[in-house]
C-alpha cells in the first residue's frame, strides 16, 4: 500500500493574523517613537535626550520598513515563506535598541 500524497496545507486565517500582529507591533512602535520624541523635547532638551529621541525615531523607521515588507509578502501569497534570519535579527535589534533609547530618556 502506497502512502497518499500530502494534501496542500490550508493556512486558514493564519497569514491574516500574522499581518495583523505586524500591524499592531508597528502601531505600538509608533507610540513609543512619539513618546520618546515628546520626552526628549519636553522641558530642557539636552543634547543626549535629543540624540536618544532621534535615534528612537530612526529605529522606528527601520522597523516600519521591515514590517511593511513582511506585511506585503504575507498579503501577496497564500503560502508565505518564513521571515529570513537577517530580517528577524534586524527587527529584534531595532526593538531592543528602541527599549534602550527609551531607558536613556527616562533616566
Amino acid at each position: 500500500m502506497t502512502p497518499e500524497p500530502a494534501a496542500d496545507r490550508d493556512p486558514g486565517l493564519q497569514p491574516e493574523r500574522t499581518r495583523l500582529a505586524w500591524r499592531r507591533t508597528t502601531l505600538s512602535g509608533t507610540v513609543v517613537a512619539v513618546l520618546a520624541a515628546k520626552t526628549a523635547l519636553h522641558g530642557g532638551a539636552s543634547p543626549a535626550a535629543v540624540t536618544a529621541g532621534a535615534l528612537c525615531c530612526v529605529l522606528w523607521l527601520c522597523f516600519l520598513r521591515i514590517a511593511h515588507r513582511r506585511i506585503r509578502h504575507l498579503a501577496s501569497t497564500n503560502r508565505p515563506s518564513s521571515l529570513g534570519p537577517p530580517y528577524a535579527t534586524a527587527a529584534a535589534l531595532c526593538t531592543v535598541a528602541m527599549a534602550v533609547c527609551g531607558a536613556v530618556l527616562v533616566f
